[in-house]
């Protein structure tokens, strides 16, 4: 069983590392790393977010034909996730065991329109900050949001640029959302989620803001873990 594991933004593969020291044998932990950071750091920016997807399908197309999988995805990751599914289906590739959105209300939910990419970089900082989750090491050194700044960028605008299609088909795997208790959502926001599937469903809350992932590895890949042996 491949678990494909998708990151937020700003984030890379490294951020799913600990998994491994979690996650059941039977599992093999394949984070999947976006461009221009990690190992892809020398490559250019996605231009928007269907190039994204597109990119990320390329990068495990191979491997779903003929393993079984189930995809992960936080925030940002989380919307990656959902136009995959629907990517794999127009490519008439086997589906997923599960999907797992975390951190991030259903596609179809109206958001605020924002642009925050456009912020001079003082104030996009800030609103970075405030999401939470923001390492120390990180605001204390410029060199090192040099580095990331224009990486959160990137991808908080193909994030803003998404625009929803509605479609007929719903998910047909079973579906799993996880939440913070602490972050500025509703429950309606994310219940919406049902709407988009067609199996089974379920919702974890865990304590923590945006960025709780961080925080709750040990129970997240548990449950993850216990519900790919189902």
């Amino acid at each position: 069983m491949i678990l494909f594991c998708l990151p937020y933004a700003g984030g890379s593969e490294v951020m799913y590392y600990s998994w491994k020291k979690y996650l059941d044998p039977y599992i093999e932990l394949q984070p999947i790393e976006l461009k221009g950071r990690g190992k892809r750091f020398n490559e250019d920016f996605y231009t928007d977010f269907n190039e994204a997807v597109d990119d990320i399908f390329q990068s495990i197309k191979d491997k779903i034909i003929c393993s079984e999988y189930a995809i992960f995805g936080h925030s940002l990751g989380s919307l990656l996730a959902y136009e995959l599914y629907y990517k794999i289906c127009d490519q008439n590739l086997t589906k997923p065991r599960k999907i797992f959105f975390s951190g991030n209300i259903a596609p179809s939910a109206e958001k605020e329109q924002k642009n925050f990419y456009l912020l001079p970089d003082d104030e996009f900082l800030k609103e970075i900050i405030n999401l939470g989750g923001t390492p120390e090491e990180l605001l204390e050194s410029k060199e090192l949001l040099q580095l990331v700044l224009p990486i959160l960028r990137s991808d908080i605008r193909i994030n803003e640029s998404y625009i929803y299609k509605g479609r007929e088909d719903k998910i047909e795997c079973d579906v799993a959302i996880f939440s913070g208790r602490k972050e500025d959502v509703t429950l309606d926001e994310l219940l919406m989620w049902k709407n988009h599937c067609n199996r089974g469903f379920k919702m974890y809350t865990l304590e923590g803001d945006h960025f709780f992932i961080n925080n709750n590895v040990k129970e997240i890949t548990s449950i993850i873990g216990s519900l790919l042996k189902a």
